[in-house]
């Protein structure tokens, strides 16, 4: 049986799949299925991927459906006991793959149901490694926000040791498949409906309110080169910007209790109507986003209720 399956999502990403492909397959010390799901990409994505015959399965699709649902058309296609999510513009360590496959092998992470290694800012064509840390694993701030752990500052003596996290970035997300299957829903493992960004936080917010543990295991070391920053918000494509936005309430319409909503309703309430503010004024090309959740918002509770019926069933059911 395969031990991890690496899955890939491009989409004009051919300048930086021979670097990103080529760590896949160069992984080490534990059985590994390398897939690219190509969301059909205008450029030599597809043909970067076949120069290496057989050892990368390729799906094609015929459309861009999003990250989301080609990760999701990734997970479906493979068959490893864990699932590796990797970005195309992320380098694998040689045994990034087989360090976190052994540490949630071991009996006490029965119930970690994702983990991350330690991410540092990729550079330049071949994403060399830099001393600038990218991400140590997702965290949520008392505010109901989330960001990277470490995100910009200096790697050196920080996050060395062992921890447990909110969950793992999606540049280099490590699930288990169990977990994975458990936190389904009629949108997939990921959720569809976010397209892009945010869907890693999303997931990591389900698998933890169904009762899986996340790690963060510094061992396993990888390096990327990340687009989207808050500070580069302007320089993003107007879809991306349009997507967070609309995400960014997608996220608490998914998991937030009415207790964490209390919780958080002031600093909420505010940043919304920086949000809301900006939309109305300098980021006009974001406005379709509330309308497309004004649109759906049926199917969006409909969906909010069968995520609260899956967390009720595993609270109720017998610990692992």
């Amino acid at each position: 049986m395969t031990d991890v399956s690496i899955v890939l999502v491009s989409y004009n990403d051919a300048a930086d799949l021979p670097v990103s492909l080529g760590s896949a397959l160069a992984q080490r010390g534990v059985s590994v299925e390398t897939l690219l799901v190509d969301n059909a990409s205008t450029d030599d994505s597809r043909e970067v991927a076949s120069r290496h015959g057989g050892s990368v399965r390729v799906l094609a699709l015929p459309e861009n459906v999003g990250f989301a649902a080609a990760m999701n058309a990734g997970i479906d296609a493979s068959s490893g006991r864990y699932v590796l999510a990797l970005n195309p513009d992320c380098r694998l360590s040689a045994d990034f793959a087989a360090v976190l496959a052994a540490r949630l092998d071991r009996p006490d992470a029965a119930d970690v149901g994702s983990a991350s290694g330690r991410l540092l800012r990729a550079s330049g064509p071949g994403l060399a490694a830099t001393d600038v840390l990218d991400s140590a694993g997702i965290y949520y701030t008392a505010a109901g926000r989330h960001f990277d752990r470490g995100a910009g500052k200096r790697a050196a003596g920080r996050y060395l040791d062992e921890d447990e996290i909110f969950g793992p970035s999606g540049a280099a997300g490590f699930y288990r498949r169990e977990a994975l299957e458990k936190a389904r829903i009629s949108t997939g493992c990921f959720d569809a409906d976010f397209f892009l960004y945010r869907e890693d936080a999303d997931l990591a917010w389900r698998l933890r309110r169904l009762g899986w543990r996340s790690l963060y295991v510094p061992a396993a070391v990888a390096s990327h080169r990340r687009r989207n920053l808050p500070e580069r918000r302007r320089s993003m494509t107007a879809l991306a910007n349009m997507h967070s936005v609309k995400n960014r309430f997608l996220l608490r319409i998914n998991n937030q209790t009415p207790r964490d909503a209390l919780r958080t309703l002031v600093p909420t309430l505010a940043r919304d109507v920086v949000v809301v503010g900006a939309c109305l004024t300098v980021e006009r090309s974001s406005l379709p986003a509330f309308g497309w959740l004004w649109r759906n918002r049926k199917r969006l509770f409909a969906k909010r209720r069968e995520i609260a019926e899956k967390v009720e069933a595993a609270k109720a059911a017998p610990r692992r």
